[in-house]
């Protein structure tokens, strides 16, 4: 797939500065139309040889455009913070927002290629981690995201002349270094890893642009000219991207389901439940202190029927936390910077690092739910969130998290009673809103909506539980009950792990 990019192209110097000034104020003005409609972020992503350019590719469009709409990212090894979370944390921190072009310098290419040139990812581990990879752009594009993938190739021997000439001036002579020139004697290798995983990743939603990089100014020309094309395409467009969903899920004809099975008697006695509550709390505490728990995170997801008692049920978990080690995140309506990016992204920010917990008072399966049932996004964008949660509870799963869910189903008799207790009762009459008894109207819409999201996202790394809640303390000892059979689980699981 190399070969169109082997053949010795070259720009004449004459026609390149003819072409440039009119390519520049192309580019420019449509920079600024990006971000004047901010509908769109561009995600540009530098790969190459070393010596092909990516730098001074990088460092034209700068002079080319606005550089206050342009943001760089460079990845290199990953810090201790990040080697703490999920591989894709730190790339999903630096997404650009709608309006802007983020220029990736190495990205998320850049670790499996070397880590399976170096013997450290066999080939299924290669090829699982170009799968996420392929879902994870999928999903940027259906979220209306341009991605251009740029890889600069070079011949073994054009890499050589390249790496001479650098040396050779002395203005650029300190880019090269030893380990540049070890790097030479690997070229076979790297090109057998990159064939196949630019084969494997070159989607029609994000297909692999290969182009000579010996010529500079063939190389930055055609760079500029490509990324021009393509934001103007995406500018005239009356829609964005999209790629397949999932269908929908089968109707139930008998009319049973996750949650009409479940029995809402189920109650505990007083004296039972403060029993029970201080030995699960008790439990807890010593197992988030436990020396095996700094190699995991705890994520505790609460979703439920509104009045179902998950405010209460989160505070029975931090009771016996150390408030330095936890955090609650609270989940409303997205912020205009939250708008700005994928709809996961805000979700991604607050993943806890090893040995801390963080609690989600609802979360990212609004989407599934109110968004859903309000209309508040297309169907297809809902449809699609089931595979896009999966993905990034597994990546958690992966990292060493803990994802502990929780659904709290109260009975609608029972939520009734709890809506106008909370109006008589002077403090706990913010908690009821207008919203509420709007919701309680397309209680059988939101009934679909909450077995579909089960059949779909209860998952091996990531089960849903579901909580009988019309009695709060029996939901509560339940509750507690299943974070510390899951931690134990966790720890079972990794003490039978051989070396």
């Amino acid at each position: 797939m190399f070969e169109s990019a082997e053949l010795g192209h070259k720009i004449d110097k004459e026609i390149y500065k003819k072409a440039v000034p009119e390519l520049r104020a192309w580019l420019l003005d449509a920079q600024y139309e990006l971000k004047e409609q901010g509908k769109i972020p561009v995600i540009v992503l530098v790969s190459g040889q070393d010596g092909a350019g990516k730098g001074e590719t990088i460092n034209v469009l700068y002079e080319w455009m606005d550089p206050r709409f342009i943001s760089t990212l460079a990845f290199s090894a990953p810090t201790d913070e990040e080697r703490q979370r999920p591989v894709m944390w730190r790339y999903w921190r630096a997404l650009p927002p709608k309006g802007r072009i983020g220029v990736f310098a190495g990205s998320w290419y850049s670790g499996p290629i070397h880590d399976r040139i170096d013997g450290n990812m066999t080939k299924a581990g290669l090829d699982a981690r170009v799968d996420q990879i392929n879902r994870f752009e999928q999903m940027l594009v259906n979220e209306g995201a341009l991605i251009l993938k740029f890889w600069f190739h070079l011949t073994k021997d054009g890499q050589k002349r390249r790496l001479k000439a650098l040396e050779k001036d002395p203005r650029t002579a300190w880019r090269v270094t030893k380990w540049n020139w070890d790097r030479l004697k690997t070229y076979d290798k790297l090109q057998d890893v990159v064939g196949h995983v630019l084969r494997m990743t070159n989607t029609p939603w994000a297909p692999w642009i290969i182009i000579e990089g010996e010529d500079d100014r063939y190389r930055s020309l055609t760079t500029g000219k490509i990324l021009l094309d393509a934001i103007r395409q995406r500018l005239a467009g009356t829609s964005k991207q999209t790629t397949p969903v999932a269908p929908p899920v089968p109707v139930n004809l008998d009319g049973r389901d996750v949650l009409s099975e479940l029995d809402l008697a189920c109650t505990i006695a007083k004296k039972d439940y403060e029993n029970q509550l201080a030995k699960w709390q008790g439990r807890l505490s010593e197992l988030v202190r436990d020396p095996r728990f700094k190699q995991k995170s705890l994520i505790c997801v609460f979703e439920g029927a509104d009045a179902a008692g998950k405010g209460g049920a989160v505070r029975r978990i931090t009771a016996a936390l150390d408030a330095r080690d936890y955090q609650i995140v609270p989940i409303a309506a997205p912020t205009e910077e939250e708008r700005a990016q994928p709809y996961m992204w805000r979700f991604w920010r607050h993943i806890p690092r090893n040995g801390r917990v963080t609690i989600f008072d609802r979360s990212w399966y609004g989407r599934v739910l109110v968004e859903r049932v309000e209309g508040f996004c297309a169907e297809a964008d809902w449809l699609r969130a089931y595979s896009e949660i999966n993905d990034f509870e597994h990546e958690l799963a992966d990292a060493g998290a803990i994802v502990v869910k929780f659904w709290l189903q109260i009975g609608k008799d029972e939520q009734l009673k709890r809506f106008k207790e909370r109006e008589k009762i002077e403090f706990k009459r913010f908690k009821i809103t207008d919203e509420d008894w709007r919701n309680r109207e397309k209680w059988d819409a939101y009934h679909s909506a909450i077995c579909d999201m089960v059949d779909r996202t209860s998952t091996g790394n990531a089960p849903w539980t579901l909580v009988e809640a019309n009695d709060k303390n029996y939901a509560r000892v339940k509750i507690l009950r299943t974070v510390c059979e899951r931690l134990e689980a966790a720890f079972k699981s990794k003490d039978k792990t051989p070396d």
